[in-house]
């Protein structure tokens, strides 16, 4: 079921959106060489405590998951792209590393995520995969107002995709949520326009373009959660949490580098 939200839950949400959006500028900041992933972890425990925030991973145990998640952030280095739990590991110049932040306050939930390259050089080719994932995702947005249905969204980020010899993995998308971390609709990265579900002022969702560099199959690390790119490949993912409302979409865990419209 779809919990259609009012305005005043929708400013709620941008409430914790804004935290996130914090966070994550906080976080990617401190993405730098000679860093390990633990202090990372470390620093978003402390940022979640002083905002008075609940991570949606902690304790998080899934079918899909050898759980329960006992961190507070995702992070997924390089062929890493999903659940990335983290571990000691020291990033190095060139690094490509997705951070991926769920959390509650008074209730109400965002989720966002972004992917950085770690100091220098950057790899042209991994600076052009995580820029078609944003641009995906800018994509997605812009398809998400009333009346489209949820297939525009999803043929929006595909197109994205296949424009830059990107192939997608329909098994992990985007999704609705509110009051928890994962609500109805599923929406997938690969669409077909005028199809599916349409969309409503009220409706919440998070939108994550992901893919990789090369083939889009999956396996599972030896940690149970972390999802790796089976060929090794770098991988890049980006993601908002956004609300249809009859102005248009609005973005409510918008950083301050990314532009457009502030929760």
């Amino acid at each position: 079921m779809i919990e259609l939200k009012t305005a005043g839950e929708i400013d709620a949400m941008a409430v914790t959106g804004k935290v996130v959006a914090q966070m994550l500028h906080t976080l990617t900041a401190e993405a730098v060489p000679g860093v390990d992933l633990m202090t990372l972890e470390s620093a978003a425990r402390d940022l979640l405590a002083d905002a008075g925030g609940r991570s949606c991973y902690w304790d998080y145990a899934p079918s899909f998951g050898r759980g329960p998640f006992r961190n507070v952030i995702c992070l997924s280095p390089n062929d890493a792209v999903l659940h990335g739990r983290p571990r000691h590991q020291v990033l190095g110049d060139g690094d490509v590393l997705s951070l991926d932040l769920a959390i509650s306050v008074d209730g109400w939930v965002a989720d966002s995520a972004v992917t950085v390259v770690v100091g220098d050089p950057a790899d042209p080719a991994d600076v052009a995969l995580v820029d078609s994932t944003r641009r995906a995702l800018d994509a997605g947005i812009a398809a998400a107002v009333p009346g489209n249905r949820l297939g525009d969204v999803s043929a929006a980020i595909g197109a994205v995709a296949d424009a830059g010899g990107y192939r997608v993995n329909t098994d992990f998308g985007g999704h609705g949520l509110g009051r928890t971390m994962h609500e109805d609709p599923h929406v997938s990265n690969r669409g077909r326009p005028g199809k599916g579900l349409r969309l409503r002022p009220g409706m919440t969702l998070a939108l994550e373009p992901w893919w990789s560099r090369g083939a889009p199959d999956l396996v599972v690390d030896e940690d149970g959660w972390t999802l790796r790119a089976a060929d090794g490949s770098r991988t890049a993912h980006s993601e908002h949490t956004i609300a249809v409302t009859d102005d248009g979409p609005r973005v409510l865990t918008a950083r301050p580098r990314d532009g457009g419209q502030a929760a």
